[in-house]
C-alpha cells in the first residue's frame, strides 16, 4: 500500500504551483528515478572522444623521477660532486646523489624504466610517459591540492568532481566519482571534495576491507518496506527543501538516500572480487602479502569502471606513510613493491577486456625529488620537474615525452604544467577545459583557472 496516494511527483508539483521562484534543483529531484534524467545523467561531451572514463592513480609523497622513469647517466658519473641543484627552488650547493636503481628498456618501444618498476616496465608499449611535468610548490599539501584541484592554496573542486559535473555517470546505481583509499593523503578529503559544485559530485570513499562502504546493507525487513520508507522520507525531505530556497547541499543529501538505496544491490557485487578467476587475482597480486591490498584497489577500480563509474581514483600512501624519503632513498623499494604489479595487472586486464581503448589510466605524484642529497641518504622535495604517465583513452602509446636536464634538476624540453595535465585529461574525455565552468561568488570558475593548454603531441 502506498504511504501517500498523491505520489512523489504530485506532492512536489502541488508545492511548486504556489511559488513564483523555486530552486532549479527541484527539476532534478522531480525527475523519474528510473530514467537517466537526473543531475547525474550522462551528458554529451563538447566533442567526440575516445575516453569514456578515468582511473586516476595518485602516489603520495613525491616519487623520485630520476630513480624511476627519468634515467640520467650524468648523475651516476657526478655522484658526490657539489653543484647548484636548486632547479629554480633554491641556490643551495648540494652533493649530487646517484640513482639507486639501474635502468633497462621496456617493451618493444624501449622506453627506459628503472628496476623499481619491472612490471610497469613490461607495459611501456601501452604508456605515454611524461618526463617534463612541473608544479609550483614544493610543500606536500599545496602540491597535492594543485594536482587534484588546480589550486595551490584555496579549496576548489577536485578533478573527479569536475568530470562528474561535466559528464555525469553511466550508471545511476553507483556514484559517478569513487575513491579507493586505505588512508588519506596530504590535503585530506579535499582531494575528492566537491567544494562549490553540487554535493552529489563529491567522491565516495571506499576503504579496502570487509566493509568497503559502512552501513551499506539494508536494515529493513524487505526491499518493498524499505522502498516505502524511503519514499515517505523523501516526501518529507522535499517539503523541507521547498521552505529553504536555493539549498543545493540539502537537495544533494536528499538524493543521497536514493543513491544509497540503489547501491545496496550493485556496490557489493562490484566489491566482491571472489567471482574473479585465480589467474585474474594473481595478475593483480591479490595472492601476495605485499600487493594484496593495493591489488584489490586496482581490481575494484576496473570493476567499477566496467559498471559505468565515470571517475575512479586510487590513492597510494597516506600523510604519514608514503614516498617522502628524505633520509633513506632505498625505502622507495618498499613502496614500489606494493604498487608495481597491481598497476601493471590493471593495464594488462583492461587491454585484455578491450577496455583500455576507452578508459584513460593516469598515474602521477605531486612532485619529484632533488638530484642532490637531503638528510643522510635521501632526496628533498622538487617541484621543478617530475614524471607522470597516461595510458589508453586516446593517448599515444609507447612514447616518452619531454626531457629534463642532464641531472634531472629542471625541464629542458616540452614542459607540462599541472594545468596542462588537467586540460589534456579533460580533452581526452571530450571536454573543453575553458568551457567547463561553474558560476560561484560572482565569477566563473574552472579546473584550470585561467591557465592550461591541451598537449596535442600526446594525443593519438
Amino acid at each position: 500500500m502506498s504511504i501517500n496516494p498523491m505520489g512523489r511527483r504530485s506532492v512536489l508539483q502541488s508545492f511548486v504551483a504556489g511559488s513564483l521562484l523555486m530552486p532549479a534543483i527541484l527539476s532534478e529531484l522531480m525527475a523519474d528515478d528510473k530514467t537517466d534524467s537526473g543531475p547525474l545523467a550522462p551528458k554529451t561531451p563538447h566533442f567526440p572522444s575516445k575516453a569514456k572514463r578515468v582511473i586516476f592513480i595518485f602516489s603520495n609523497g613525491g616519487v623520485s623521477h630520476m630513480d624511476t622513469f627519468d634515467p640520467k647517466p650524468k648523475l651516476f658519473e657526478a655522484d658526490g660532486k657539489t653543484l647548484g641543484v636548486g632547479g629554480g627552488l633554491s641556490n643551495q650547493q648540494r652533493k649530487l646523489l646517484k640513482p639507486f636503481w639501474d635502468y633497462k628498456p621496456g617493451g618493444k618501444c624501449g622506453t627506459m624504466v628503472s628496476d623499481l618498476f619491472p612490471h610497469i616496465r613490461d607495459r611501456m608499449d601501452d604508456i605515454c610517459l611524461i618526463r617534463s611535468m612541473k608544479s609550483d610548490d614544493n610543500e606536500h599539501a599545496n602540491a597535492t591540492l594543485a594536482m587534484h584541484t588546480g589550486s595551490l592554496f584555496f579549496s576548489r573542486p577536485s578533478i573527479g568532481a569536475w568530470v562528474s559535473y561535466g559528464l555525469g555517470t553511466m550508471n545511476q546505481n553507483l556514484p559517478s566519482f569513487m575513491v579507493l583509499a586505505s588512508q588519506l593523503p596530504y590535503a585530506g578529503t579535499q582531494v575528492y571534495a566537491n567544494d562549490f559544485l553540487p554535493a552529489y559530485h563529491q567522491g565516495t570513499r571506499v576503504v579496502p576491507g570487509k566493509e568497503p562502504i559502512p552501513n551499506l546493507a539494508a536494515r529493513s525487513a524487505s526491499a518493498s518496506q524499505q522502498r516505502s520508507e524511503l519514499d515517505f522520507i523523501g516526501q518529507l525531505n522535499e517539503r523541507h527543501l521547498l521552505a529553504r530556497d536555493q539549498s543545493p547541499d540539502l537537495a544533494a543529501r536528499i538524493r543521497s538516500f536514493e543513491t544509497a538505496f540503489r547501491m545496496q544491490s550493485e556496490a557489493p557485487v562490484a566489491f566482491d572480487v571472489s567471482t574473479e578467476t585465480k589467474e585474474t587475482l594473481a595478475l593483480y597480486g591479490i595472492d601476495g602479502k605485499e600487493t594484496e591490498s593495493f591489488g584489490w584497489q586496482c581490481l575494484v577500480a576496473r570493476r567499477l569502471a566496467e559498471r559505468g563509474v565515470r571517475f575512479v581514483e586510487i590513492l597510494d600512501g597516506s600523510s604519514s606513510s608514503n614516498w617522502d624519503q628524505h633520509s633513506n632513498m632505498p625505502e622507495h623499494a618498499k613502496r614500489a613493491k606494493v604498487i608495481d604489479q597491481p598497476i601493471a595487472g590493471l593495464l594488462a586486464d583492461l587491454k585484455r577486456l578491450g577496455m583500455l581503448d576507452d578508459t584513460l589510466v593516469v598515474w602521477t605524484t605531486e612532485f619529484g625529488r632533488t638530484p642532490g642529497v637531503d638528510g643522510e641518504n635521501g632526496r628533498g622535495h622538487h617541484s621543478a620537474c617530475f614524471s607522470s604517465w597516461m595510458a589508453g583513452g586516446g593517448v599515444k602509446s609507447g612514447i616518452a615525452y619531454g626531457q629534463t636536464d642532464e641531472i634531472a634538476a629542471t625541464v629542458a624540453e616540452n614542459p607540462v604544467h599541472f594545468h596542462d595535465f588537467h586540460a589534456t585529461i579533460l580533452h581526452l574525455l571530450g571536454i573543453d577545459h575553458e568551457r567547463l565552468t561553474y558560476r560561484f561568488a560572482g565569477r566563473d570558475f574552472r579546473l584550470t583557472d585561467v591557465h592550461g593548454r591541451v598537449m596535442h603531441d600526446l594525443l593519438a
